[in-house]
C-alpha cells in the first residue's frame, strides 16, 4: 500500500434514519481473534451515505457495535466510547438506554459483542418497544443478531442458522448468515421491488488492524432496481476470497490489497522513475484505464465504475512493476 494514498471523506451529522438498519449480525472468532460485522437494509446510499454500513463500528482486538433503528451518530459514538472505556456489551446497552441522545431509547436497536480480559466472548442486544414490527434479536455466546421492519422472526432465525451451520472462517459464516436473509421483503419496505434490501456490507477485523483499514471491508451502498445487494456482495466476497487465497500462497509477492473508499485512487511516484504508466483492469482481465504520468502524483477517478474488485498495475521506464488488488 506504500505507493497508494487513499483519501476518505466520511462525515455525517447527527442524521436520523428511520428504521436504519433492518437486519444485521456482529460476531467474534475467539480462536483467531477476528471480529465481524455484516448487515443489510432497505435504506441505501440515496438516503444516507454508504447505506446500511453506517451502523457498523468495529474495534479491532476489542469488539463490534451495531446501532440501528432511528440511527443517531451520537448514540453510536457514545457506544464506542463506552467500549473503549472497558464496559461490557450489556453495560454499554444499559448506559445507552439510560442516556439516549434524544431521550427516546424505545426507538433504538443494538447488537454488541466483545471479549473480556480473559478472552472470553460476550454479547448483548436490545430492541426498543417502539421499533417497527417485526422486530427482535437473538444472541449467542459470540454473536448477536438483530432486525426491525422484518417479514417475520424467520429472518433472524435464518441468519442464525446460516451463521451456526457454516464451516469455515468468520467471514464465511457472516456471508452465509446474510444469505439466510436473502428473501424478497426480508426488509418489508423492499417487498414491492422483490429484493431483501437495497444495501449490504460485510466487515472483518483481524487483531492489530487499524479501524480504518480492516482485513475485509466490502460494501454495496446501492443497487439498480430489482438487483439483490446480498447477491452482489456475495460476488464481491467470492472475488476477495479468491484473492486472499492467492496472496496466502505467496504466488504474487508484489501484490498489495488496496481498499478504495473515495471518489479517486491517489498514487505517488516514490520509488519509480521517469514516465510512469498505469493500467486498470477488471478482475476478468478487461482493460478499463491506460494512462501515463510524470508528475509526483496521479489519480484515477473511480466513481464511473461499479463496486467490485479491480487490478491496478503501475510500471516505470526501468520496467519495474507493482501490482495492486483494488477493492472498491
Amino acid at each position: 500500500m506504500r505507493n497508494i494514498i487513499l483519501f476518505m471523506a466520511f462525515s455525517i451529522a447527527s442524521f436520523l434514519a428511520q428504521g436504519q438498519d433492518t437486519f444485521s449480525i456482529v460476531a467474534i472468532d475467539t480462536i483467531t481473534g477476528e471480529i465481524g460485522s455484516a448487515g443489510a437494509s432497505c435504506i441505501d446510499d440515496n438516503s444516507i451515505a454508504g447505506g446500511a454500513i453506517i451502523i457498523s463500528d468495529v474495534l479491532p482486538g476489542r469488539g463490534a457495535i451495531h446501532t440501528q433503528s432511528y440511527w443517531l451518530s451520537s448514540n453510536q459514538l457514545n457506544a464506542r466510547e463506552r467500549m473503549l472505556l472497558g464496559d461490557s456489551p450489556q453495560e454499554i446497552i444499559d448506559w445507552l438506554e439510560a442516556n439516549d441522545a434524544q431521550n427516546l431509547p424505545g426507538r433504538r436497536q443494538y447488537g454488541i459483542v466483545d471479549t473480556d480480559i480473559d478472552g472470553n466472548p460476550r454479547s448483548a442486544a436490545y430492541t426498543g418497544v417502539n421499533c417497527l414490527n417485526w422486530k427482535g434479536h437473538i444472541t449467542g455466546l459470540n454473536y448477536s443478531i438483530q432486525g426491525n421492519i422484518l417479514l417475520g422472526q424467520q429472518i433472524v432465525d435464518n441468519i442464525e442458522a446460516g451463521f451456526l451451520g457454516t464451516e469455515g472462517t468468520l467471514a464465511d459464516k457472516l456471508m452465509a448468515a446474510l444469505q439466510g436473509a436473502n428473501i424478497a421483503g426480508a426488509d418489508t419496505r423492499c417487498l414491492n421491488e422483490g429484493v431483501s434490501s437495497l444495501s449490504a456490507f460485510i466487515r472483518v477485523a483481524q487483531t492489530g488492524n487499524n479501524p480504518d483499514s480492516l482485513y475485509l471491508d466490502l460494501n454495496v451502498p446501492e443497487t439498480p432496481f430489482g438487483v439483490e445487494p446480498i447477491d452482489v456482495l456475495q460476488e464481491m466476497y467470492d472475488e476477495w476470497k479468491q484473492w486472499v487465497g492467492v496472496r496466502n500462497q505467496h504466488e504474487l509477492k508484489n501484490w498489495y490489497l488496496v481498499q478504495y473508499q473515495d471518489e479517486y485512487i491517489m498514487m505517488n511516484k516514490q520509488g519509480l522513475h521517469g514516465t510512469t504508466s498505469l493500467k486498470l483492469f477488471s478482475v476478468q482481465g478487461n482493460l478499463l484505464v491506460s494512462e501515463h504520468f510524470t508528475s509526483p502524483s496521479h489519480r484515477i477517478q473511480m466513481s464511473q465504475f461499479p463496486a467490485g474488485v479491480y487490478i491496478l498495475i503501475i510500471s516505470d521506464n526501468q520496467h519495474k512493476s507493482q501490482t495492486f488488488k483494488l477493492l472498491k
